[in-house]
């Protein structure tokens, strides 16, 4: 199950931004652990700073790095408005000075909701957070970015059971009942298809979006409340992976020269998995885009409405 054959060959980045959601997390700490490591400036984009903070102390323990490289900012993925007030003191910190630049997103937060909760906009919070959330903070950044910056959103296979009933996806998660794992999957579904159309709007501009799979991973994401969880639980943990490992595959994308112009790709394992081209021409791509863009169109910077 090890993942980290090979070593990353790491470089100084003085003066380069790399904003990681929930990065207070397993693989998120990771993922920051590594781009800190790889002399970039990082953003600790988290829900609750304060309880990022003292992971982020840690973080700078390990690595001796000065305090000044890594920092918390908060964000609410469930808030359209706070994503919004985030780009905005991004934006303005880049404004006031030139010589920094917004290279790296990673789009790693998530949330599996063990029962229906509504976010300020109105939206079911697994969606918001998996999906409506990363697409506004994506929209917002990615005109701040530069030729030869990378995106890297968080996905899951199970976007392979995922399904998109509109317009009930984006206030219940799916049509019926609620049920976790189907609304998960789905908002998988969703920035996975996401992630492969932004990809080919941002490839003029030299900017490489790319999806990727942590596999299964022992995250607080994973939670036992059914009666046949623990059985399930039992089949699964010698597959489950540690934070270290299912982060690996979204490191290399952020960081390995050989990733560099690769995009519009879904990643396990380190390997591109060459998805069927269903996905690829997906026949509501367009919807779900359109259906998005409307959603988010308000809080969206002037130019891009």
């Amino acid at each position: 199950m090890n993942t980290q054959n090979t070593p990353i060959q790491f470089e100084q980045n003085i003066n380069k931004i790399a904003i990681v959601t929930g990065a207070d997390g397993g693989m998120g700490y990771e993922e920051t652990k590594a781009l800190a490591e790889a002399g970039y400036h990082v953003i600790m984009a988290c829900y609750s700073p304060a309880l990022a903070e003292p992971r982020r102390q840690q973080l700078l323990q390990e690595l001796g790095v000065p305090a000044e490289q890594v920092e918390v900012l908060g964000i609410d993925l469930a808030s359209l408005a706070t994503v919004r007030a985030f780009a905005e003191t991004i934006k303005a910190r880049l404004d006031a000075n030139p010589e920094l630049q917004l290279v790296r997103l990673m789009n790693n937060a998530g949330t599996m909701e063990t029962g229906r909760h509504y976010t300020v906009d109105g939206l079911e919070r697994t969606i918001s957070v998996n999906y409506v959330g990363p697409y506004l903070l994506t929209r917002l950044l990615a005109p701040l970015m530069p030729r030869g910056a990378r995106i890297v959103n968080m996905a899951s296979c199970v976007y392979a059971i995922g399904r998109l009933d509109f317009p009930e996806f984006f206030t219940q998660g799916r049509k019926g009942a609620f049920w976790r794992i189907p609304i998960y999957s789905n908002s998988k579904l969703a920035i996975t298809l996401f992630s492969l159309d932004m990809a080919e709007r941002l490839r003029e501009r030299g900017i490489t979006l790319n999806a990727c799979d942590p596999g299964i991973v022992s995250t607080g994401i994973i939670r036992m409340h059914m009666f046949f969880d623990p059985i399930t639980d039992l089949i699964f943990r010698p597959c489950i992976r540690t934070p270290r490992q299912g982060a690996d595959t979204a490191i290399r994308l952020l960081l390995e020269e050989e990733k560099e112009g690769i995009t519009g790709r879904f990643w396990l394992s380190n390997k591109d998995r060459n998805l069927s081209d269903k996905y690829y021409h997906h026949c509501q791509m367009k919807e779900l885009w359109d259906r998005t863009e409307e959603i988010v169109k308000k809080w969206l910077w002037e130019n891009e409405e």
